[in-house]
């Protein structure tokens, strides 16, 4: 009897081992998954911005929401207004008529993004590796 329990112990100690080497992949997945599309997102912001300037005399709009007001909107939905977008938060500390500055920030360092993006007037995009904040 001794013996059966020790091979259900290693058999359990086996299935725990490949379960979370199973988990870390998958986590790995959807990391990539969420810091490409927060690269094409902020990448699909700074062209609307762009646009909007090229169709305004070079001046930028003062806020997301005007990009989605005319009729072709040059943005679907004013993305700073949604909470998370597959795991990541977008803002833009600085939109006014000379430029902007927008990024994309996991909403879970590590989790559900491993990676803070930023786009610049010109639509410069620059990443950084995210901090964990305790």
């Amino acid at each position: 009897r001794a013996r059966s329990f020790v091979t259900i112990m290693i058999v359990v100690a086996v299935c725990a081992f490949l379960l979370r080497i199973a988990i870390d992949r998958i986590i790995k997945i959807n990391i990539t998954q969420n810091e490409s599309n927060a690269q094409y997102t902020l990448k699909l912001i700074a062209t609307a911005l762009e646009n909007y300037a090229n169709d305004n005399q070079g001046a930028y709009p003062l806020s997301l929401s005007l990009l989605t007001q005319p009729s072709p909107p040059y943005l679907d939905k004013d993305y700073i207004k949604q909470s998370s977008i597959k795991g990541y938060l977008y803002n833009c500390p600085r939109l006014d008529g000379s430029g902007y500055n927008c990024s994309a920030s996991p909403a879970q360092c590590k989790l559900t993004g491993s990676t803070v993006y930023s786009v610049t007037t010109g639509g410069i995009l620059v990443s950084e590796g995210c901090n964990i904040k305790e």
